[in-house]
């Protein structure tokens, strides 16, 4: 049941990057068929939830499986097939007619389904006998999924009523992609990482150290996506201290990871290795933004152009997540290494970097205002790419 729900999620992400490529080629040349906002909500809402949410879920059910030693997927499978209805329902229904009745719906639909699946995993985790710092990371996780719904709801209340504030809309969606990004996705990842890694830490102190500082630096980090508002110099000083506390942990976790590192390399196959290596590069160059981003100046500069919140945006999905989680599935070889998939992987690793250090030129031209020739042609080209690697691996799988 496990191989079936992969499938699924990785199918779930090639369907993304095509509507990636109709994104990219709307931008350069006409379609006037398709509205390109309705598109780019649907595309969004459900890279969220018909893939990363997707492929979390059947994660975790599959790490709580192991440490029960009885799979749990007969349990859970109602949920899982309840969110990807969901996921399927906003895609379609975003496309046909963007923020309307049953694209808010469906999207009300993904949040009870997500808060049904919290309750339900954290009883379930309750139950294991041996508790570990992964427990930590992946509770929170749940409770971040659960508070990021406050965004998405209140993002629906004032489209459906079309009172729709500037400052408020932009709050609203900014609440939802942290706790997602920075809640939901990471603090999951990171429990599935430690499930990884713990047993060569006997002492697990020191995690749970680093556990404690992305925690209390997950809330006030949010503030770091509100920088263009005037803040109190309190609440300023929180922000930077929370952008410190996430790089203090991540540099321990690191070095920790350095220390094991003959032990775990072993048990790695060298996709896995470079996988997990290029996201861990691409989540050190987020924190560094991050961090760089609580300069004032540099924020409201980060902030007015589309190109860079864009790019960053897609930092965190595709190099920070996603090639985590297809890493993480390498690992546990819970997926075949068939030429086909290796190759397929390597294609849209080589299409993410691609398409950041176009976003990244893109970005630093509009600063300048200098207009990039080709620049469309470029992202349109490395979407197609994006979307080339999926389909080889998603032949590959099925084979």
């Amino acid at each position: 049941m496990l191989s079936k729900w992969l499938r699924i999620s990785f199918f779930n992400l090639m369907l993304v990057a095509f509507i990636g490529v109709i994104l990219r080629y709307k931008i350069r040349y006409s379609l006037p068929f398709i509205d390109q906002k309705h598109l780019l909500h649907a595309h969004s809402h459900f890279a969220f939830s018909g893939w990363v949410s997707q492929l979390l879920m059947v994660l975790l059910v599959a790490a709580l499986s192991r440490q029960n030693a009885v799979s749990l997927f007969t349990k859970y499978n109602r949920l899982l097939y309840a969110n990807l209805i969901t996921a399927v329902g906003m895609l379609v229904f975003f496309v046909l007619q963007g923020y309307a009745l049953f694209s808010i719906l469906f999207s009300t639909l993904s949040i009870v389904v997500s808060w049904l699946f919290a309750i339900t995993y954290w009883k379930d985790l309750n139950r294991v006998p041996v508790k570990t710092v992964s427990h930590y990371w992946i509770k929170a996780a749940l409770v971040f999924n659960a508070l990021s719904a406050m965004g998405a709801l209140s993002l629906a209340y004032m489209m459906a009523n079309k009172t729709v504030h500037q400052n408020w809309y932009l709050l609203s969606v900014y609440f939802f992609l942290h706790f997602q990004y920075n809640g939901w996705f990471l603090f999951a990842c990171m429990g599935l990482l430690m499930q990884k890694i713990q047993a060569y830490f006997p002492d697990q102190r020191p995690l749970i150290k680093i556990f404690r500082l992305f925690l209390l630096a997950c809330v006030p980090a949010y503030f770091l996506s509100a920088l263009w508002l005037n803040l109190p110099l309190w609440l300023y000083v929180l922000v930077v201290a929370a952008a410190l506390a996430q790089m203090a942990g991540w540099i321990c976790l690191v070095k920790r990871l350095f220390a094991v590192k003959s032990s775990l390399s072993p048990i790695l196959t060298d996709t896995a290795k470079w996988l997990l290596s290029f996201s861990g590069v691409a989540f050190s160059v987020k924190l560094i933004l991050q961090l760089g981003s609580t300069i004032p100046s540099l924020s409201q500069l980060a902030f007015g152009f589309r190109p860079i919140v864009i790019g960053y945006l897609h930092l965190i999905l595709l190099g920070v997540i996603t090639l985590f989680l297809s890493g993480y599935v390498f690992a546990e070889k819970m997926i075949p290494l068939k030429r086909t998939v290796r190759l397929g992987i390597g294609v849209f690793t080589a299409g993410v970097v691609l398409n950041e250090l176009l976003l990244m030129i893109q970005g630093v031209a509009a600063m300048a205002y200098i207009l990039v020739p080709w620049i469309n042609e470029l992202l349109l080209l490395t979407a197609l790419v994006l979307f080339s690697g999926m389909l080889l691996l998603n032949f590959g799988i099925r084979r």
